[in-house]
């Protein structure tokens, strides 16, 4: 038994060895302390000392900017019942009225037995019975006599009372200024129309404010549980209820909550956003007010929260907010471009580098003029070069003739076949790029992909490649032709953001035949106003995404200029876009022009466009010149039937009841002399007119500046870069 007995190592106590197969395990060092746990299962006052984990103020007083808002909201909601309640007085006065009346009758109903000495007429009634019967009873007829006499007397006095009463309220009304007269009247009325109010009458209306002015958890679980999102109570019990992580409270123009579902109910938050509709008709608000979304756990959130948004009105209407790129000098696109406000105010920028773009919608919904906010802001980056192609060929993107690179307007065969030369030109030049960036060192180019450095040191600037009405030049081709215009934007749209290429789509509803999906899906963003229901929405927006939430169909009429982005597989908001219109943009495109001349960058079809140019000089060309010469950009001769046609897309207003004669005197006057008044497209030989025909009414001037600034190529590398940077071959 002595080799049980530890002996001291070093001069320490070695570890007590058991031979027991199940040997108790010794106490841990935490175990061991002699500082006690407060919450210690032992410990009788656990309970009275454990600090719940609450926070000690509610949620709308844990802010200075909560507080603000609930200030207000109390400010906004008295007046909103003072304005209420004073609309209406007219009608409370005459219901005051009514019931004084009613309470005055009832008043006199009430003193009529006081007045009458009630009290004392079943004692003369009984006398007076039996005096009738034995007349002679001295002692009854006696006592009758007194009692009819102590009536007659009570009711004297009473009635000389209550008339004197009367008559020195009257007197006294009748002399008093007229503010005591209205006191006296109110403390006789008002207690009268108390008086006369019953049961079933009330004196105010009692008034429902609007949502902005109430919202409360109730509100919301019973929201929720209509919607389904919720189980149903049994008995005096509600049921399960949401745990509110903030508010309800008040956050800017609506209402800010959020909050947790509860658990074993098998719901998540992508069921809330998908209910949307549902949840909003329970609040008695539109669908457009509500405005929800998940809390990812970056924010602390998890599967089942929600934040949860709801505006007074309609955060989408009202003025327009103007673009910012209109008051700026400079822009780089390698920033995130302003593209518009939330519904709460917020601002929404998008970046459109490494991304492609696709705009949809029905027409007259601003899905032109948003698209546009894409193309502004590389107007005031001289290093981004523009390829723009509008398959309507009308007055929207016709401002851009003074600083695309390429411009495609139309659909016709002349267009098709310049849209057909413009994918190829981009097609070289990304094959272009792509041997010059890999033959970068890596310290030039440690990502393979085009850098700001890259783009002004070997002239290499962003393009964007901006195409509108797609489905246009797709109904306008052949099957074959067609076929391979999608694989080469396809190829663009894929493999163009490394090279520095930004593709801007935009197409009406966008199904199978005007946009086929193989092109639609390799979009990273996307953009969606009004369609007509939720299967053109999530064509536009992707599939599945109406039903967690990103839904334009909700959008209506008045909501021009509003959509849904999506920038995300899970990431969506419904956005106003920034107010661009038509002469803001062409002022801009002379701006963009100035720039693109500053740095040499002027190139392709707006270095040789003679409108831009006189445009640019500020010289005036008879507007029917200049846009002839605009619709006859791809084409050296046109027949005038066809001239007539396009010049009414571009301006029906001007060109609308115009024909043939009277083209014919408006080119003569603006001095152009027809060489031949017959030429020959396609065979056929028809009256018409040459391009040369037109350019040579254009001073001389402004063609020859046009060709100079066309001869000076802005594609070769800088001039001070060092050749040996360059790789061969490129």
């Amino acid at each position: 038994m002595t080799d049980t007995i530890p002996r001291p190592i070093n001069g320490h106590a070695t570890p007590q060895v058991s031979l027991l197969k199940f040997a108790p395990e010794p106490p841990l060092a935490s175990e061991q302390s002699h500082v006690e746990a407060v919450d210690r299962p032992d410990n009788p006052l656990a309970d009275w000392l454990t600090v719940p984990d609450v926070p000690i103020l509610p949620p709308w007083a844990r802010s200075a900017a909560s507080l603000r808002a609930n200030a207000v909201a109390l400010g906004r909601l008295c007046a909103w019942h003072t304005r209420y309640h004073l609309l209406r007085t007219p009608k409370y006065a005459f219901r005051v009225a009514w019931l004084a009346t009613k309470g005055l009758w009832r008043a006199v109903r009430g003193l009529w037995p006081t007045l009458t000495a009630h009290d004392q007429t079943a004692a003369v009634k009984a006398l007076r019975a039996q005096v009738k019967t034995k007349p002679e009873d001295v002692e009854t007829a006696a006592r009758y006599a007194l009692a009819h006499r102590q009536r007659t007397v009570t009711r004297r006095w009473r009635w000389g009372a209550a008339a004197t009463a009367v008559a020195a309220s009257t007197v006294g009304w009748w002399l008093a200024p007229p503010l005591l007269q209205a006191g006296m009247l109110a403390a006789v009325t008002l207690p009268l129309a108390y008086l006369g109010r019953g049961d079933d009458a009330q004196l105010l209306d009692n008034p429902t404010p609007p949502l902005r002015v109430d919202m409360s958890a109730q509100q919301l679980n019973d929201a929720l549980r209509a919607a389904g999102l919720l189980k149903a109570g049994k008995g005096d019990d509600d049921g399960p209820r949401v745990t509110c992580v903030m508010g309800p409270v008040r956050d800017g123009n609506g209402w800010a909550t959020t909050f947790d579902l509860p658990k074993g109910g098998g719901k998540t938050a992508a069921d809330v956003l998908a209910k949307r509709t549902a949840i909003a008709a329970e609040l008695g608000v539109d669908e457009i007010q509500v405005i929800a979304s998940r809390v990812r756990a970056a924010a602390g959130g998890n599967a089942g929260r929600v934040s949860l948004w709801v505006a007074d009105d309609d955060p989408y209407l009202g003025t327009p907010v103007p673009s910012p790129l209109v008051k700026a000098d400079t822009f780089s696109v390698w920033e995130p471009i302003p593209f518009g406000q939330d519904a709460r105010g917020n601002r929404i920028t998008v970046p459109v580098m490494w991304q492609s773009l696709f705009f949809g919608g029905l027409p007259r919904r601003g899905k032109t003029f948003t698209q546009r906010l894409m193309t502004a802001a590389g107007l005031l980056d001289p290093y981004v070069r523009h390829y723009v192609a509008d398959g309507k060929g009308g007055a929207d993107w016709m401002p851009m003739k003074a600083v695309a690179h390429r411009l495609v307007m139309g659909a016709e065969d002349d267009a098709v076949e310049a849209l057909k030369a413009m994918l190829k030109e981009l097609l070289v030049e990304m094959e272009r790029r792509f041997v010059l960036l890999r033959g970068l060192p890596v310290s030039v180019c440690p990502e393979g992909k085009l850098t700001p450095a890259i783009v002004e040191r070997y002239n290499l600037p962003v393009i964007f490649v901006t195409i509108d009405e797609l489905q246009e030049y797709f109904t306008a081709m052949e099957k074959d032709d067609r076929d391979q215009v999608i694989n080469d934007l396809c190829r663009i749209a894929r493999r163009g953001p490394a090279a520095g290429f930004v593709s801007n789509y935009a197409s009406q509803r966008p199904d199978a035949e005007s946009v086929p999906t193989k092109l639609r899906e390799i979009i990273t963003l996307r953009y969606s106003t009004q369609v007509v229901d939720q299967t053109s929405s999530d064509m536009i927006l992707g599939k599945g995404k109406a039903a967690q939430g990103a839904d334009a169909s909700v959008l209506s009429e008045e909501h021009k200029g509003t959509g849904v982005l999506v920038t995300g597989p899970a990431s969506f908001v419904t956005v106003r876009a920034d107010f661009l219109d038509g002469p803001a943009f062409s002022e801009l495109c002379q701006r963009g022009r100035a720039l693109l001349v500053k740095h040499n960058q002027l190139t392709g079809d707006a270095a040789g466009d003679v409108s831009a140019a006189a445009d640019q000089a500020g010289v005036t060309i008879a507007p029917v010149l200049s846009d002839c010469l605009d619709v006859m950009r791809h084409t050296d001769r046109m027949h005038t039937v066809d001239l007539l046609d396009r010049l009414v897309n571009v301006d029906e207003d001007r060109y609308g009841d115009w024909d043939a004669e009277r083209l014919a005197a408006e080119l003569d006057a603006a001095g152009v002399d027809r060489t031949t008044r017959q030429v020959k497209v396609s065979g056929v030989n028809r009256a018409g007119y040459r391009r040369a025909d037109l350019e040579a009414a254009v001073p001389a001037e402004l063609l020859l500046s046009a060709r100079r600034v066309e001869a000076t190529p802005a594609t070769e590398p800088a001039t001070d870069t060092p050749s040996g940077d360059i790789p061969e071959g490129a």
